[in-house]
């Protein structure tokens, strides 16, 4: 099944570059790889709405702790994890964040990519919605249903989790695999019997469209998110990843006890209301972590899972891309 994924990761790459690395294209001397020797050193970062590096982007406490080592940012913001991984693969960026499901399927792709640090997920930060007045109740109601995903995505984990301890198989279901701005329209129209999301498009179709979750993982083990690098830079440059791991650790840290102020601070920088961003910081418990011996194991079932259901076209290897780096792991351990 090698050539569906590469075909995924293919359009993945495409939406990609028409929505975050035009700029790239059109500014070659303003968005120099990092990892060379070149005179302006700047470091291409990916993220999402409702990640810490968004919080970073906010404060602007990743640019000072990046100014004694001589390098500036650009940032990047991705609708979802496998987009921002393929742009990695196409040395767009040099270092992000995703769920689990997306290295996996990068890894089994062929990207060239290193696990440098994890944080734990959610138990409600994502689920599988139905409107308000559906008639689902239960996951087992999703027998022959369609459901919008992205896949590749944390939500196509939770779908895959929620089903088998319903009793259900993948393909006792119709998986619509749409962006999460697509899928919503889809969810909206009634296109789409249900949609399996994660925050911050979560915590907005509760508010906006009174969007009920069906299962979230209150009764499943969520997988954990990651911090991933390009191979070559992580091995060039590992005191910038190691910079950039305790910042993680600090403002992470400190979101977790102000999550109010947090709010506040991001609001305005995403264009969402407070209350709602409030929402789904309160759900995430935000910091990051070193890739320990646990974290492997979490992430290897889930790569299991996904080739388990024929969404990879083999079994891999998880810890053959985590980096190891004692500088970095004692970052995350600092106090």
């Amino acid at each position: 099944m090698g050539r569906p994924v590469k075909t995924s990761l293919q359009l993945a790459a495409l939406l990609a570059a028409l929505t975050s690395l035009s700029a790239v294209a059109q500014n070659p001397g303003t968005t120099t790889n990092a990892a060379s020797n070149d005179t302006a050193k700047v470091l291409r970062i990916g993220y999402q709405k409702s990640g810490l590096l968004a919080i970073l982007k906010a404060q602007g406490s990743l640019d000072d702790k990046l100014k004694p080592l001589g390098y500036s940012i650009k940032w990047f913001e991705f609708p979802a994890g496998p987009q921002l991984l393929e742009a990695l693969n196409a040395n767009g960026l040099d270092f992000g964040y995703t769920g689990a499901p997306p290295p996996v399927f990068a890894q089994a792709g062929g990207v060239r990519f290193v696990y440098v640090g994890a944080e734990p997920a959610g138990r409600h930060s994502e689920a599988i919605l139905v409107k308000g007045d559906s008639a689902l109740h239960s996951v087992t109601e999703l027998k022959g249903k369609r459901v919008a995903l992205q896949k590749g995505s944390s939500a196509n984990y939770l779908l895959l989790e929620a089903l088998q301890k319903a009793g259900l198989r993948y393909e006792d279901i119709q998986p619509v695999y749409l962006a999460p701005a697509d899928a919503r329209a889809a969810f909206e129209s009634g296109t789409v019997d249900a949609w399996a999301i994660w925050d911050p498009y979560y915590a907005s179709a509760q508010q906006a469209l009174k969007a009920r979750p069906l299962v979230d993982y209150t009764n499943l083990d969520p997988a954990y998110n990651f911090y991933e690098a390009t191979r070559d830079f992580a091995q060039q440059h590992p005191d910038v990843i190691t910079a950039i791991l305790g910042q993680l650790r600090t403002t992470g840290l400190w979101v977790n006890a102000h999550p109010v102020e947090t709010a506040a601070l991001i609001a305005p920088k995403v264009g969402l209301d407070q209350k709602l961003v409030e929402t789904w910081v309160r759900r995430y418990p935000y910091g990051a972590t070193a890739i320990t011996d646990d974290v492997v194991r979490s992430q290897q079932g889930v790569a299991d899972v996904f080739y388990g259901a024929h969404l990879i076209p083999q079994k891999i290897t998880v810890k053959d891309n985590v980096w190891q780096n004692r500088e970095a792991t004692a970052a995350l351990s600092a106090k």
